[in-house]
């Protein structure tokens, strides 16, 4: 509570300053009068497509102001939602108008609801508290016009090795609207556990949601110190049935954001494989992975594996409505195949030349499942080695975007007519330190990731034509939970750093200015502490 009263009387103060909104509009311009919101306000909705954002907002102002405003049909009233037809705001742009009333316009219902978040974002900070607060709604008046740069504006939380309640990720899932993030990449199997029910499959969660127990400390300490990993000796599992599956999708959809499924293959499959023997290239038995790091364990190539894999991505569809579905695809090592004669013996069959081709007639064999069902596969960037899959999406993430080496693979990509996502390692792994100075930081993976560097990041490269820069279809953030054991953690490894790159690809890169940012992030930490959330605290 001691929070909410510190956020509403440091409202008082910045209401009427510049308005601090993140991410920053491409334009807005300040009228020199005051709104206020009261309790008699009406929220009106011009015509059905904008009915939903309407209902939307009402709900979002309802737990801080206490006030239970009516929604209702008409062109007219406190706040009002109207759609147009206006090709230059695209899907996703909109403007908002503030004056005597509030008009948010926009082609599609997307751009009414961004034109919903910077509206709350103008007003005091304290109206994203969740419980009621005694405050004067009141903002200054403008005229903002705003088109988002980028379509891809993502984050990816890993909840494999360790998994986040549902109720968890819907609040997360509140965080990145509120930034007008609309792309959740959602980890879901890993080596250490998988986390959706697959009913043709029951053993993957009865077996392989479960861990008997999980490394203590560091996992680069340990065995590369010459001493033995120790672990927790605590069981640790769970997942998300198809009901909470369609929940978390229902309430993601509500907010814009789609949810794009992961389910990881060939490799990073130890927890299937521990469930489903039959799947693994050994008949040594194997359990769920207790420490971090890159198992050998390894899907076989065999026709039934990849049924088993078309089975349980008809269930994932089924749950998930996104264009794209995402397969993983990296750090799968071929030790198990390399050694497998009956691997090897698949490899002549095939007329492949080696183990990088058998990966790609593996993912090929995918993505031809995927277009025959109308959606498009996505992976990270190894699929790309043996050879792309024709219709493949890439997540680029290996390498630094201005060595050359990485560079020319991302254009050779793009010229051959593949979309990416460029999710760089050093600009956008949120499981990076944010300071040089970790021992007062909470337990990370290593690296050194801090907010203005994510804020200098560009993800289009200059040498592309237009055409090309098309193929970008934006970036996402990456949040691995090795060391994320709750949403606190995962909160406090995002925030403030997720505002940047909901900056990165929402303006214009001639437009970003990092002093402004760094100035609207005073107001936005409040906002944070009204939501409950648990960013880094930029005096720290």
């Amino acid at each position: 509570m001691k929070k909410i009263i510190l956020s509403t009387c440091l409202a008082a103060s910045t209401a009427f300053a510049v308005p601090s909104i993140i991410p920053q509009p491409l334009e807005l311009k300040e009228t020199g009068k005051i709104f206020e919101l009261k309790s008699d306000a009406v929220i009106a909705y011009a015509d059905d497509a904008a009915k939903s954002s309407a209902e939307m907002l009402a709900a979002q102002l309802r737990p801080a102001t206490g006030f239970d405003l009516p929604v209702k049909p008409a062109c007219m009233g406190s706040v009002v939602f109207q759609t147009f037809e206006n090709p230059d705001l695209g899907n996703e742009g909109y403007t908002l108008s503030v004056e005597d009333s509030v008009i948010i316009s926009a082609g599609r219902p997307d751009g009414l609801f961004y034109g919903a978040q910077t509206f709350r974002q103008l007003l005091p900070p304290a109206i994203f508290s969740k419980d009621t607060v005694s405050n004067d709604w009141k903002i200054q008046t403008v005229e903002i016009r705003d088109v988002p740069r980028l379509g891809w504006r993502g984050m990816h939380l890993d909840v494999s090795r360790h998994f986040m309640p549902k109720e968890d990720v819907m609040k997360f899932l509140d965080s990145m609207a509120s930034l007008k993030l609309n792309t959740f990449h959602w980890h879901l199997t890993d080596d250490q556990g998988w986390r959706i029910e697959i009913k043709k499959y029951p053993k993957l969660t009865e077996v392989g949601a479960w861990r008997k127990e999980t490394l203590a400390g560091h996992g680069l300490l340990g065995k590369r110190n010459g001493q033995p990993f120790t672990y927790d000796g605590k069981p640790h599992g769970g997942y998300y049935t198809q009901d909470d599956i369609r929940e978390v999708v229902a309430y993601a959809a509500e907010r814009h954001i789609t949810i794009v499924p992961e389910i990881d293959m060939p490799g990073h499959m130890q927890a299937a494989i521990a469930a489903y023997p039959e799947l693994g290239c050994t008949t040594v038995p194997t359990d769920v992975m207790t420490r971090w790091g890159v198992s050998e364990i390894i899907l076989n190539p065999e026709e039934s594996t990849v049924q088993f894999c078309k089975d349980v991505l008809t269930e994932v569809m089924e749950l998930f409505p996104s264009e794209f579905i995402h397969v993983g695809g990296d750090e799968a090592k071929k030790t198990q195949w390399e050694n497998s004669e009956r691997v090897q013996q698949l490899l002549k069959e095939r007329g492949l030349k080696d183990m990088h081709e058998m990966q790609s007639w593996f993912i090929k064999q995918i993505d031809d499942f995927l277009v025959a069902n109308k959606r498009r596969l996505i992976g990270w960037d190894e699929i790309a080695e043996g050879g792309l899959a024709e219709n493949a999406a890439i997540t680029w993430w290996r390498g630094k975007p201005h060595q050359t080496e990485v560079r020319e693979s991302i254009i050779k990509a793009i010229r051959e007519g593949h979309d990416i996502v460029v999710a760089p390692t050093i600009y956008l792994y949120f499981d990076f330190y944010q300071t040089d100075d970790t021992v007062n930081e909470p337990m990370a993976i290593g690296g050194h990731l801090p907010l203005e560097k994510v804020y200098g990041f560009e993800p289009v490269l200059e040498e592309l034509s237009k055409e090309e820069a098309g193929h970008i279809l934006g970036s996402q953030a990456q949040l691995w939970s090795e060391y994320m054991k709750s949403l606190k953690q995962v909160e406090y490894m995002a925030f403030p750093r997720a505002c940047a790159l909901a900056e990165v690809v929402w303006l214009p890169k001639e437009q970003k200015d990092y002093e402004s940012f760094l100035k609207r992030m005073k107001v936005q930490q409040m906002r944070f502490d009204a939501a409950g959330v648990n960013y880094r605290n930029l005096g720290e």
